[in-house]
């Protein structure tokens, strides 16, 4: 079985260029394969998208103009820690 995630990433790897010429280096929530906000950085993007979306059911990705630079946002049952 295929998770949503996996899926959401999926989704922005076939439209990184795309997204990145719409959103340049801005951190993007993904939802069933759609945009469901845009962040100026992850702890935003994580902490705004909560308020409205389970932990678990999206994906942050920030936008990259090649795959070379890319990092993986997953979101899990795990809150993040300020170090």
């Amino acid at each position: 079985m295929v998770d949503q995630q996996d899926l959401d990433f999926d989704y922005f790897l076939e439209n990184m260029e795309d997204l990145y010429h719409k959103y340049g280096n801005k951190f993007i929530a993904l939802k069933s394969r759609n945009i469901i906000g845009v962040y100026d950085n992850f702890i935003n993007a994580y902490e705004s998208t909560l308020k409205t979306e389970e932990i678990g059911t999206f994906l942050i990705q920030e936008c990259f103009d090649n795959k070379e630079k890319m990092v993986h946002h997953f979101q899990g049952n795990v809150m993040p820690v300020s170090v």
